[in-house]
């Protein structure tokens, strides 16, 4: 009779009609209806694909078939999926209309329809069918003993066609293997624009043939040879990521200055000759890498016919590297002062009428218009090269915003109204630590703004913007990952979707998912701790991440010279990230309590006071053999001088002055110790 009564509750927990709530599905589909029923999952699963598609489909299915496999565990019959119509009686049929091309404004949309026996994907492109295999992985279900499918109808298309994310390997080079598993992240999540940021002041990171000392001086030896570089837009390619290269000119020129001072901006004066008579000139300046973060004076001659002709055979031999539309050429942060001070720029300033170091950078720019369209290639740049003449063919990329002194979206709403495409990265710096929910309510559409629909076109999407002067192969993937899926989804969805709760909800299982990929952004809190623990048990250490945060904005690494691009990012705020799950957590927990202060509201508080009393208990204890703790100590005694008073209060038996108290709380928002912060603080104040 047992055994009759388990094979029931399995039976009605395998039909149960999973509600639309209960998903995971990210970015959220533009139109989701759940029908009666479920499609079960067995060994005998096979997918068939009929149409016209690229070839990318067959690899695209064979990895969706292999990641379904991993989950499940159901050891499928079928392998690699190699031609058109292979298995015309298989349970998942595709059909793909014609073959994607990676670019803007291709046609992505897919419908999705399972059914009890028989799940069927419709796509004008292949493209489509790949965002449709997204969904249908993030549909899985499961009961205790099986996997299945809701039955469910899907239409989706993408609201904005630019989605990116931007990976600076100039600062930290980030290896082969880093690109691609992010570039795997991308798809998953419906990206499908990598912007790859090659050269800056701390680096050249292209294999040159004919300039070989852009290697050989610029470098320290870490670059991507050519053949990586297309071995990777080819794996971009079978994912349908288009990759758009950056070479930053004029300025962060360093770099290129280290191995052509000659076309430099800088000029030396040499004082020389006798006592009678005294001789002055000039002589060309030397450069070398920076080390440090920050904005450097080093800039190309627009002067100088050679800066063009180096750079016109540059762009010859990178440009066929890469077979995409668009080409980055940076232009921001020039502050001009070798600018002012060469006295020939300042002649050529007048002798072409360029009243400003702005028009001047224009005549610069547009001097790159046609080497690149010689290749094809449309020109980009960050918002600074925006001026009257600039070229109308020209996408602007907005990115300046409160922390440069700028209005959101200004530079955006300014670029539409003159007729320029434009990308938002203004609000998407994931780099800034800053928590998800700032990220996720940044819509590229600005609020409030007159833009008529033609305006509103030119708005071609956003792009989260990963800046590595504190990011390492080892940190990368957990500054990326997982906010950067929730930009997705706002790159993506409908502009309604913005439900922050649900957002956060369907987030951890997503970036749980996120790690079949290859991704580290969990794993590697655990590597990081061993060491800072000495291989020690880490669970003190763990805790006590979960209510701390890496200082956010540009605080953590002062004036940009507190760490050099060698220096350890192997510390305790290398390990924490932005929304700490326990500072979350404890929030609910306050806010619960504060509007119902029930016994079981309390205790659950409690639980927190006390866990955070044990860890600096723990952490003392772990110290004693691992010198790297040291530094969170005062902190960590911050927080558990804080949680024994409020335990205290939460008792009403404490005996501190009002005044006193609020001091107690408010040593909780230092920001002196180990590069992080409290994020619990906030949360402990609403107690007082």
């Amino acid at each position: 009779m047992k055994y009759l009564l388990v094979l029931l509750l399995a039976g009605l927990t395998s039909s149960a009609q999973i509600q639309k709530e209960q998903l995971n599905l990210m970015p959220w589909p533009q139109s989701v209806v759940l029908n009666e029923g479920n499609f079960a999952l067995t060994k005998n699963f096979k997918v068939n694909i009929t149409g016209n598609p690229n070839p990318r489909i067959f690899g695209g299915v064979t990895r969706f078939l292999r990641r379904l496999d991993g989950r499940t565990g159901i050891f499928f019959e079928q392998g690699f999926i190699q031609k058109l119509n292979e298995v015309p009686t298989a349970e998942v049929q595709i059909n793909c209309t014609k073959s994607g091309k990676i670019g803007l404004y291709e046609d992505e949309s897919y419908h999705l329809d399972i059914k009890q026996n028989r799940i069927t994907i419709n796509a004008t492109s292949d493209l489509g069918a790949l965002h449709a295999l997204e969904t249908l992985l993030q549909m899985l279900q499961n009961n205790s003993t099986s996997f299945y499918f809701p039955n469910a109808q899907i239409s989706d298309f993408p609201r904005f066609t630019w989605r990116g994310l931007m990976i600076d390997a100039a600062r930290h080079f980030q290896p082969v293997d880093v690109i691609k598993r992010n570039i795997d992240a991308l798809a998953a999540m419906k990206m499908n624009v990598f912007h790859w940021h090659l050269v800056d002041d701390q680096g050249w990171r292209i294999e040159m043939k004919k300039h070989k000392k852009l290697i050989e001086l610029a470098s320290d030896g870490e670059y991507y040879t050519q053949e990586e570089i297309k071995n990777i837009v080819k794996y971009a390619d079978e994912r349908g990521i288009l990759i758009v290269p950056e070479i930053d000119v004029p300025g962060h020129g360093s770099s290129i200055l280290t191995a052509y001072p000659e076309i430099g901006s800088k000029v030396m004066t040499i004082n020389g000759g006798t006592q009678e008579k005294n001789i002055q000139g000039t002589a060309i300046a030397t450069y070398g890498i920076e080390r440090n973060a920050g904005i450097f004076s080093p800039t190309l001659d627009p002067s100088n016919p050679k800066t063009y002709q180096l750079l016109s055979e540059i762009f010859d031999e990178v440009c066929p590297l890469f077979p995409g539309s668009y080409f980055h050429i940076g232009g921001d942060e020039n502050e001009g002062k070798d600018w002012d001070a060469n006295p020939k720029i300042q002649e050529f300033k007048k002798k072409n009428k360029l009243a400003t170091n702005h028009e001047l950078q224009t005549y610069f720019t547009m001097q790159l218009v046609p080497m690149l369209k010689k290749h094809g290639k449309q020109l980009m740049g960050w918002e600074e090269i925006l001026t009257k003449n600039m070229s109308k063919e020209a996408i602007i990329h907005s990115w300046r915003g409160p922390n440069e002194g700028v209005a959101p979206g200004q530079s955006l709403v300014d670029a539409v109204k003159k007729g320029y495409k434009t990308v938002l990265s203004n609000g998407y710096y994931i780099d800034l630590m800053y928590p998800v929910e700032s990220h996720y309510l940044n819509d590229p559409m600005p609020k409030g703004a007159d833009l008529s629909a033609e305006e509103k076109a030119r708005i071609l999407g956003g792009e989260a913007t990963m800046w590595t002067e504190l990011a390492t192969p080892t940190t990368l993937d957990s500054r990326v990952w997982p906010r950067t899926a929730a930009i997705a989804e706002r790159l993506w969805s409908a502009e309604d979707v913005k439900d922050v709760a649900n957002m956060r909800k369907r987030l951890e299982t997503v970036s749980f998912r996120l790690e079949e990929l290859g991704l580290t952004h969990i794993r590697n809190r655990a590597v990081i701790l061993r060491n800072i623990a000495n291989n020690q048990n880490i669970k003190s250490l763990n805790e006590f991440s979960n209510v701390c945060e890496p200082l956010k904005g540009y605080t953590r690494n002062k004036g940009g010279t507190e760490y050099q691009m060698y220096s350890p990012l192997t510390l305790f705020a290398d390990a924490c990230t932005p929304d700490a799950k326990d500072a979350l957590a404890f929030d609910e927990a306050v806010t619960k309590y504060l509007a119902n202060k029930t016994p079981e509201n309390k205790t659950r508080i409690i639980g927190f006071f006390n866990k955070w009393i044990a860890v600096n208990k723990g952490l003392i204890e772990l110290s004693a053999n691992a010198p790297l703790v040291q530094a969170l100590l005062p902190l960590s005694k911050k927080l558990t001088d804080a949680s024994q008073e409020l335990l205290f209060v939460l008792d009403n038996k404490s005996t501190l002055k009002s005044e006193d108290l609020k001091n107690l709380i408010e040593q909780c928002n230092t920001k002196e110790h180990a590069d992080v912060e409290l994020a619990v603080y906030n949360s402990l104040k609403k107690l007082i």
